[in-house]
């Protein structure tokens, strides 16, 4: 490796290089995958010695397609959410009309519908007045409102940001400039359903003709409700589509994906790993990192693709304060290989992000095989004066 590469870094009590600021030396992911196939191909990347070949031109496009799978299944989930919550909504307005014709119409009262419907005028624009207030000023910030925190989401605070869908809540939420949540919803829904009211007690002269009225219009919201479910189901047919083309289990939540624009970097400060995972997908409850590799399906995994792996097990775990259980390395659509992360591979994984470091301050990649076949398949072949081939 040339001298203008070499970084100056000194080697700490724990085994990892570290500058004069204290900060680790930086192993990517792809690092750990090119010095497990070959150290020299490893060194030639790090001196700008781009891959070259078919097989990497075919690997981008196929990831690149693979990519645009996952990201349509997240959006086609999305949709999903997005139609039932409408939906549900829509139907408690349908109960509630329900529920207050029968009302209207066992109850006796002085007060007539119009009185009635005057109150509920004058309130909805009270709750609609609040809502909007609500959502264009930062009141919690005001009252020093402790921020609503949900766990799922401090878990996912270092991942994509676009992980969970920010209807309500998102992480660090405060509100305010033109940002709503469950209160500034409740106020709304409030509006909505109390303004319904008094539209359909409007023209009432009597509670036998409010409570008809009443129902006229849950039957109409129902048909509303129908067609609303009917979007609903057919958002879960075309998710369940979307599933299939992306090759996801059922029950599978994909949680984060990479399009290396969007996708946040995981990284740790201690060891100086980072990298961005093909996918993190929750299964059971836990966070399952998967790269996918494309070309020549395996009988076994690669070490340098397993390496490249154990890389994001440890950056999810650093990242979410959770361990995952084990990650997934896929070929082609059907063949799943799961690693475990466990004491062992942890320290096979560090042992290699040590010596990689060592070779940024110290230099002296040698290739460290003698299978023609390797030297034939690698990328940077041109490149190199060592090649067996």
């Amino acid at each position: 490796m040339p001298s203008s590469n070499l970084v100056i870094a000194d080697e700490s009590d724990d085994g990892f290089w570290r500058d004069d600021s204290g900060q680790s030396l930086h192993v990517s992911a792809s690092d750990l995958e090119r010095h497990a196939y070959c150290p020299l191909s490893w060194s030639l990347a790090r001196e700008g010695k781009t891959g070259r070949g078919q097989a990497i031109d075919k690997g981008r496009i196929k990831h690149a397609e693979i990519h645009r799978k996952v990201e349509n299944f997240k959006q086609k989930q999305n949709d999903l959410r997005r139609a039932l919550v409408i939906w549900s909504w829509w139907f408690t307005i349908v109960v509630m009309f329900i529920t207050d014709a029968i009302i209207f119409t066992t109850i006796s009262d002085d007060r007539t519908p119009i009185d009635i419907s005057q109150y509920l005028s004058i309130l909805s624009v009270i709750w609609l007045v609040a809502g909007l207030l609500a959502i264009y000023l930062p009141w919690r910030r005001w009252i020093n409102l402790p921020i609503e925190k949900s766990q799922e989401l401090q878990d996912l605070k270092n991942l994509d940001d676009v992980a969970i869908p920010r209807t309500f809540q998102p992480y660090d939420f405060i509100g305010g400039w033109k940002q709503g949540g469950r209160v500034e919803a409740g106020f709304l829904m409030g509006a909505t359903i109390f303004g319904l009211h008094a539209i359909g007690l409007l023209w009432a002269e009597n509670k036998e003709q409010a409570g008809f009225i009443l129902v006229t219009m849950a039957m109409i919201w129902t048909l509303l409700a129908s067609w609303q479910l009917q979007r609903a189901l057919l958002a879960d047919n075309a998710l369940e589509v979307a599933r299939i083309n992306a090759g996801l289990d059922e029950k599978t939540d994909v949680a984060y994906s990479d399009d290396e624009a969007t996708a946040g970097l995981l990284l740790d400060n201690m060891s100086g790993l980072r990298g961005r995972p093909d996918q993190i997908v929750i299964v059971d409850g836990e966070f399952i990192p998967v790269e996918q590799k494309t070309g020549k399906i395996p009988d076994k995994p690669h070490k340098s693709h397993k390496m490249q792996l154990l890389a994001y097990l440890y950056l999810v775990e650093s990242t979410t304060g959770r361990k995952p259980p084990y990650g997934v390395l896929r070929y082609g659509s059907q063949n799943l290989h799961k690693i475990d992360w466990d004491d062992v591979n942890k320290h096979l994984l560090f042992s290699a992000t040590k010596e990689i470091q060592r070779l940024m301050v110290q230099g002296g990649a040698e290739r460290n095989h003698n299978r023609k076949g390797k030297c034939q398949s690698c990328s940077r072949r041109y490149a190199c004066n060592s090649s067996l081939v």
